[in-house]
C-alpha cells in the first residue's frame, strides 16, 4: 500500500478577480494510529508486553519533554530527532525585546536516512479532483522521488474511489501547507527541509 495523495483543482490566481486554475496536490491521511494501538503492534513486533512497552513508551516522552524543553535537540529511537522552535517579530530598539513578540512556538522533527529512505521508495497513488470534486484521474506511481517514470495512467483502483476531501477542502487555497514564515514578520529557527508541527 502506497501513500495517497489528492490532487484537487483549484484557484491559483493571487489577484482577486481573475482565475488560474491547477491541479494542486496534498497528502490524504488515513487516519490517526492511537497510542495503544501503536503499543500493541510494538509488543506484537517486540515479543515484550504491553505493560513494559507502555512503560518505556512513558518514560521516553518524559525524557524527550524534559530535555526538548531546555533547549537540546533530542534522539527519538528510530525516527530522528526533535527540538523546538519559535518565529518572532523583528524589532530595532534592544528595550523593547520581550517574550510578547514571540507569535508562535513548535516542534521541529528531523527524520533519520533511514525514513528519508523507505519514504523515497515508497509508492504514490494520486487521485485527481476537478473543481465540482468529481474524479477525473487515478495514478499510480512507483516512482523515487521526483524522477517521472513508471507512472501507470490507466484507471486503477487504487488510492480509493471516494469523495474523500474531494474538491471541498480549504487547505492550502494553492499555497503551501505550513508556508506560514512571514507570521509575525520575524525569522524562524531551524529552516530548511525541517518538518515543522505546531505545538
Amino acid at each position: 500500500m502506497g501513500i495517497k495523495v489528492k490532487a484537487i483543482e483549484r484557484n491559483v490566481a493571487f489577484e482577486k478577480g481573475k482565475q488560474k486554475w491547477a491541479y494542486v496536490m496534498q497528502a490524504d491521511l488515513y487516519g490517526q494510529l492511537t497510542q495503544s494501538k501503536v503499543i500493541e503492534e510494538a509488543a506484537v513486533r517486540s515479543g515484550l508486553a504491553k505493560q513494559v512497552i507502555n512503560a518505556a513508551w512513558g518514560a521516553i516522552g518524559a525524557v524527550i519533554t524534559a530535555w526538548a524543553t531546555e533547549g537540546h535537540s533530542v534522539a527519538v529511537p528510530g525516527l530522528g530527532s526533535l527540538r523546538f522552535g519559535l518565529n518572532s517579530t523583528a524589532v530595532e530598539d534592544v528595550n523593547k525585546v520581550s517574550s510578547s513578540l514571540i507569535n508562535r512556538r513548535y516542534i521541529i522533527f528531523v527524520p533519520n536516512a533511514d525514513i528519508k529512505e523507505e519514504l523515497a521508495k515508497t509508492s504514490v497513488n494520486i487521485t485527481c479532483y476537478d473543481r465540482n470534486g468529481k474524479i477525473v484521474k487515478q495514478v499510480t506511481s512507483a516512482d523515487k522521488e521526483n524522477s517521472g517514470e513508471g507512472d501507470n495512467k490507466g484507471d486503477t483502483t487504487q488510492g480509493g474511489g471516494t469523495s474523500q476531501g474531494g474538491g471541498t477542502s480549504q487547505e492550502g487555497g494553492g499555497t503551501n501547507q505550513g508556508g506560514d514564515s512571514s507570521q509575525g514578520g520575524g525569522t524562524t529557527e531551524g529552516g530548511g527541509g525541517d518538518d515543522n508541527v505546531s505545538l
